[in-house]
């Protein structure tokens, strides 16, 4: 789930860089911590996104220190459930743009990017920013 980054939760924003598996180069993400927004709004709909065995076989070859990611047979993944309140799917991050465009030896997924699509995930991202929890501190 996301919100609009307004004056009032600015402040709250959090930026961290991350990586979704060890073999991935890491992305700045920039995010709400749930306990700054609580209480968080029950999302609407879920975006279920989606990737051929064919794609996720080519994603597991080009990272050699990667395991299997699933069973050979299954002929889908799922790669993200994303929470939201709209019944259409949102832009993807800017980072989650570029990451796929920097290839598959890299953690994308190979996809060129596309500088209108990219343009749009900007405009909508600067002015949201995604919940995130995070475990509590050790």
């Amino acid at each position: 789930l996301d919100l609009p980054v307004t004056d009032a939760n600015r402040p709250l924003l959090r930026c961290a860089y991350e990586a979704r598996r060890p073999s991935e180069l890491p992305v700045l993400v920039r995010y709400f911590r749930e306990q700054d927004v609580a209480p968080v709004p029950e999302a609407k709909y879920l975006d279920v996104i989606l990737y051929s065995r064919e794609q996720i076989d080519k994603e597991d070859a080009a990272l050699p220190d990667q395991e299997a990611t699933a069973d050979e047979r299954t002929p889908w993944g799922i790669i993200s459930i994303k929470p939201q309140d709209v019944d259409h799917e949102l832009p993807m991050t800017p980072a989650t743009m570029l990451r796929n465009a920097l290839g598959k030896d890299q953690g994308g997924s190979g996809v060129p990017l596309d500088r209108d699509l990219y343009l749009d995930s900007v405009r909508y991202w600067d002015a949201h920013a995604a919940i995130k929890s995070e475990p509590p501190a050790k």
